[in-house]
């Protein structure tokens, strides 16, 4: 059997969830995608997020991490921002506390997540900042979950087409990075999209959207990867790092990200387009190379 017959003949597994888009590569192409991690490894991946303690040149930052696609810890990048010190409970309640703001609520904590064959998009509520800030002063007081409220609060493990730039103000973020050139051994399936919905107070129940349909979503969680339902993950190089108040993290696009963060954390994001270059090229060759099925 030619090479060209191996590739198209034994590229996925019979193991595991057979109903994802993209099972585990079998045959030449599991060698030769493997091998293309362990030389992204060698040649410029790091096996940690890098810090640095100086803020780089515009020049220096577009060379060393944006054009390389490098995620990267600026420790100290926005110390210096007023917002720092500023931002308390009663200052930003005194500023805009009489400003409605939408709220994203959940029971779990997990934001635009797959939950019981679903993949289920928080309630969201209306209410003045100002009451929003008093049950971050006192979480007990609201049976439901409000994002950016609980020690528990993720985003579920996914990727962006944006460049971000991730500047804490207070508190701190935990992430979870996998770079774009482990997509082969992320998994996703598809879910029918359903909404949380409070019924009485602390109780909610799943609701689906029939109008969004299906949802096609990555179906591992990183804490807690099911090695037996989804063996491809064993291969993926996570990468684990903490963001401090004061500290930036560049995030670069097509990184796929899971993020926990403290109790009342702060953080302003900064997105910028990525380009649709060679890399967005490769990326897509290899999610074609690899899935059974592409989601419409």
């Amino acid at each position: 059997m030619s090479d060209a017959e191996k590739l198209s003949s034994s590229f996925v597994s019979t193991v595991g969830d057979d109903s994802i888009f993209n099972p585990e590569p079998q045959g030449k192409l599991k060698d030769c995608l493997l091998q293309l991690c362990s030389e992204a490894r060698e040649l410029y991946l790091n096996n940690e997020v890098p810090i640095l303690d100086i803020v780089p040149t515009p020049l220096q930052f577009y060379r060393d991490w944006v054009s390389a696609n490098k995620p990267v810890i600026i420790k100290g990048a926005v110390k210096h921002w007023p917002a720092i010190k500023k931002w308390s409970f009663d200052y930003l309640r005194k500023k805009i506390g009489e400003k409605r703001v939408s709220v994203a609520v959940t029971p779990n904590g997990y934001a635009d997540a797959p939950n019981k064959g679903y993949f289920v998009m928080p309630e969201e509520r209306f209410m003045l900042f100002a009451d929003f800030l008093n049950i971050m002063e006192k979480p007990d007081s609201q049976p439901g979950l409000i994002l950016d409220v609980y020690t528990s609060v993720m985003l579920y493990l996914h990727k962006d087409h944006y460049e971000n730039i991730y500047c804490v103000v207070s508190g701190y973020k935990d992430f979870v990075l996998l770079p774009p050139s482990d997509i082969a051994w992320v998994p996703y399936k598809k879910y029918p999209a359903a909404t949380y919905k409070e019924v009485q107070p602390g109780e909610f129940i799943i609701q689906e959207d029939t109008e969004t349909g299906s949802v096609p979503w990555i179906c591992i969680d990183p804490l807690r990867p099911d090695l037996e339902k989804y063996p491809q993950y064993k291969h993926a190089s996570p990468v684990f790092c903490r963001v401090h108040a004061g500290d930036a993290l560049f995030l670069p696009s097509l990184w796929f990200h899971h993020v926990r963060q403290s109790h009342a954390c702060i953080a302003v994001n900064y997105w910028y387009d990525m380009e649709y270059d060679i890399r967005y090229n490769y990326y897509k060759f290899i999610q074609s190379l690899t899935w059974a099925e592409e989601p419409e």
